[in-house]
């Protein structure tokens, strides 16, 4: 149904017990969004969910699609609500063009939009029960939401026309089918592949991925950051891939890689960007090798708080390993951790640092500008946390508080 066609309101109960029902959503999206953003993932292509960047796309298209909707029903109970096409939900449609992917792939909606009619269902009978209220409750919401994720894929595969007329006028297109084809395994042969994308592929080169959280990022502070890190490694330029609209592929060519600290220290002037670089590796394996290190650090960066600006995988390796089976890698670091898994930051720091620096409780504080007797102190309070004493676990407790890092909270 079009949000122009005639839409008769709902008795006043009935708009009284949706507005209450929005209310009660907005109160604890959270617990709407998680459940919608796994059976959307879940069905979406294998190609979109491996991007970190893609997956924190949909999920901010998931939340701003429910929060569109619930807000509008909050002000007018039963009204047509307009399709969404705020940022979150237009780059949604650019990022999948430029991923080569087509219109089907946004089917995925469709579950996501079945997972949120059950919820919905669930707390319309917590409000009442009278059947002839729930009748006219379900009946006004089915039409609402199903009109309204029906009007709203519509403008994505308008959007998506747009995107795809604009690309086949530029050279993504070819770069980005080219590197897909690289990034696969495909049987491309190195000097044809490296003649389409006028990048020697035939050097040690690092991968990077400069990501943005914010839905709608500046494209041009995107670039400098690319940039930056091809000046840090002595390159005249970095080759780049828009892979989606708050994320770029970068590679350096270079034995040495770029130098790290001077990356660090340059993005405090870029605001909102982050960058997980890879290994650095030769040749077409090491191309893709590399690009496959970088998105496996860029994951794990977004579980972390934002203020990890920069990690590479040298840092975050045995993590990446480790939480390949995440459900496995939080038993073995609660196992191991006991009520330290669940300490302050500050005590998770200190245990690090001083297993880090040869058990030096001198060095500790140093680097962690504070006095000796306060690391102490610390160290007391986490051995009496922990199930076992530090000595003789060292390895454990050190990869565990790692992933606890690194995964974040339950």
């Amino acid at each position: 149904m079009s949000t122009a066609a005639a839409w008769n309101p709902p008795s006043p109960r009935t708009a009284e017990l949706i507005r209450e029902a929005c209310a009660l959503m907005l109160s604890a999206p959270e617990d709407v969004i998680g459940e919608v953003d796994a059976v959307t993932l879940a069905h979406t292509d294998e190609a979109v969910v491996a991007d970190p960047s893609f997956v924190e796309a949909i999920r901010r298209a998931n939340r701003a699609n429910l929060l569109h909707w619930a807000e509008s029903n909050v002000r007018d109970p039963g009204a047509p609500v307009a399709p969404n096409l705020g940022p979150e939900v237009v780059n949604i449609a650019r990022d999948l063009v430029r991923r080569g992917l087509d219109a089907n792939t946004i089917d995925a909606y469709r579950t996501g939009q079945n997972a949120a009619w059950r919820l919905w269902m669930t707390l319309a009978f917590t409000l009442t029960s009278d059947p002839a209220e729930l009748s006219e409750l379900l009946d006004v919401t089915a039409r609402s939401i199903f009109a309204f994720v029906d009007e709203t894929i519509a403008a994505i595969t308008g959007q998506m026309r747009q995107e795809r007329e604009r690309l086949t006028r530029g050279t993504h297109a070819e770069r980005l089918e080219v590197v897909t084809l690289l990034l696969d395994g495909a049987p491309i042969g190195q000097d044809r592949a490296s003649a389409r994308l006028q990048y020697a592929l035939d050097r040690p080169h690092t991968a990077a991925v400069v990501f943005s959280d914010s839905a709608d990022p500046d494209q041009g502070v995107l670039g400098r950051a690319a940039e930056l890190l091809a000046r840090a490694g002595g390159a005249r330029a970095p080759f780049t891939v828009n892979a989606s609209v708050s994320s770029l592929w970068v590679w350096i060519p270079g034995a040495d890689g770029p130098d790290v600290a001077v990356v660090r220290a340059a993005l405090d002037g870029l605001a909102d960007t982050r960058i997980a670089i890879g290994t650095t590796a030769r040749g077409v394996a090491g191309f893709r090798r590399s690009h496959l290190d970088a998105l496996a650090t860029q994951r794990l960066m977004h579980r972390t708080a934002d203020d990890v600006r920069l990690a590479t995988y040298d840092e975050v390796q045995v993590v990446a390993l480790a939480t390949q089976d995440e459900e496995r890698a939080r038993e073995f670091a609660e196992r191991t951790l006991g009520d330290l898994a669940d300490a302050p930051h500050d005590l998770h720091e200190t245990v690090r640092t001083y297993v880090r620096e040869g058990f030096s409780a001198s060095r500790t504080a140093e680097l962690l500008f504070t006095h000796r007797n306060t690391i102490l102190n610390r160290l007391g309070r986490a051995e009496d946390l922990m199930p076992a004493p530090l000595t003789g676990r060292t390895t454990q407790v050190a990869v565990a508080l790692e992933v606890v890092r690194w995964l974040g909270p339950r």
